[in-house]
């Protein structure tokens, strides 16, 4: 009899602990993949995209977020392919055999190319963080390029600085893929504005961090303009070394580099880049919807300023989970896809603070671009429409 009883009661107890477990046993854990410079000189640039990422996640995971009646937890799986986009590759076969991640993101175009040459096969998802208009152009129906293409920038680019400071533009910006092909679009829309480009001279951002010799050889051409860019800790030394060297002239800087990230080497206020034009620092951006994410943004990371590598992985990383919801699978990428366009018009606007309006049909973010000019010392605002 005392051995029934204790029979009942042990039974009774593991089938208690069997339906209290029950509710985190049922729970999805979907890996999130990252691919991109944990390493090298583009280091920081890597560290903000991962970083805006699992802002999202974090976000995500607090709320009890659910894909069809059912409790999802995301994670994020991180690799480092120090820029190099044939360790993307390697690591994107491993994100995806090893970790079954259905999503995928790289923050440089060419991680970008390598994955898609396969994310067709695997079925994958790929979050593509750069503005290089070939990803789109490339037809992958299973890419979404999260920034704008960065040709919007080049003709507010292009009007500046010839107006402020004259015809004479030097190339000395990265010499990674990115850069590349920011300078095959921008050398053809200077020169029909009526400039020239007197001195090119690519460097190596993510490996040297002296650039004197470089920056020496293409201002012995007297520019009246730098047009430079790579990840914004190795630009702001090209900055830095340029004035050293006398450079008087203004900058244009490609969107990849961040004048709010750079100002820590260039000092308290922005009068190295007097003059200069470049992506507008989220911190100056005025609408509500910026402000407020910048806001819950320090509160969570108190006095590391955001930028739009953590804004733009943030928001599409809402975006991609909301669009999970609406598809009912976290699995289905090619459904997954399709709604990705409604499910950024679902963000609030403290989630969209680029305010992103959809996806076009060929996988491309829209948005109302903004540019900074730097006056006195302080970020201007100016709306790309305002230069034409």
């Amino acid at each position: 009899m005392i051995r029934r009883q204790f029979t009942q009661i042990t039974g009774a107890i593991a089938m208690a602990g069997l339906l209290a477990c029950a509710p985190a046993m049922a729970q999805e854990v979907v890996k999130i993949g990252y691919s991109g410079p944990l390493s090298g000189g583009a280091a920081q640039y890597g560290k903000n995209a991962l970083d805006g990422m699992k802002f999202a996640v974090d976000e995500l995971n607090a709320s009890g977020f659910e894909v069809a009646g059912k409790p999802v937890r995301f994670e994020v799986v991180a690799l480092d392919d120090k820029y190099n986009p044939a360790e993307t590759g390697i690591n994107f076969q491993r994100l995806v055999q090893e970790h079954k991640t259905p999503v995928v993101m790289t923050p440089h175009s060419g991680g970008i190319f390598a994955i898609q040459t396969k994310n067709m096969a695997t079925k994958t998802l790929l979050l593509a963080y750069s503005s290089v208009p070939e990803i789109t152009a490339r037809a992958n129906p299973l890419t979404l390029r999260i920034p704008p293409e960065f040709t919007s920038y080049i003709p507010a680019f292009v009007k500046h600085a010839q107006a402020k400071f004259g015809k004479k533009v030097a190339i000395a910006n990265a010499d990674h893929d990115y850069a590349k092909a920011w300078t095959k679009a921008f050398v053809p829309a200077w020169t029909a504005a009526g400039g020239e480009v007197v001195a090119e001279n690519p460097m190596s951002y993510n490996r040297a961090t002296d650039f004197y010799s470089g920056v020496s050889k293409v201002l012995a051409a007297k520019p009246d303009v730098l047009f430079i860019g790579g990840a914004s800790e190795p630009t702001a030394l090209v900055v830095k070394q340029a004035r050293e060297l006398g450079f008087k002239g203004g900058f244009i800087l490609i969107d990849q580099a961040k004048m709010e990230q750079m100002k820590p080497i260039l000092g308290d206020k922005y009068d190295m880049l007097e003059g200069s034009i470049g992506l507008l620092p989220l911190v100056d951006d005025a609408r509500p919807g910026t402000k407020a994410f910048v806001s819950t943004w320090l509160k969570a990371h108190p006095g590391r300023m955001p930028g739009s590598e953590m804004s733009l992985n943030y928001t599409a990383m809402l975006a991609t989970a909301q669009a999970m919801k609406l598809a009912g699978t976290t699995s289905d990428t090619a459904a997954i896809r399709a709604q990705l366009d409604k499910a950024f018009k679902t963000l609030k606007s403290s989630q969209n603070p680029h305010s992103i309006d959809g996806v076009d049909a060929r996988g491309g973010t829209l948005a109302n671009t903004r540019v900074g000019v730097v006056e006195g010392g302080k970020i201007k605002e100016m709306a790309i429409a305002s230069f034409k």
